[in-house]
């Protein structure tokens, strides 16, 4: 079984996990109504996922 000569020190385990880090969330605007919306969602704002109206949005 393979087994580390010497303990990793905080430096060199850090200094190895500089790029594991978390993606920004990518965001688009809605075909509908221009707002911003995540992709493969249904829009917040306007509730239509493409040409489709899936959520009535009560008007305030």
């Amino acid at each position: 079984m393979a087994v580390p000569k010497k303990r990793t020190s905080k430096q060199r385990k850090r200094k190895r996990r500089t790029h594991f880090k978390a993606q920004p969330v990518a965001v688009q605007t809605c075909q509908k109504c221009g707002d911003s919306k995540v992709p493969h969602r249904v829009c917040p704002s306007c509730g239509h996922y493409g040409d489709v109206p899936v959520l009535e949005i009560a008007a305030t």
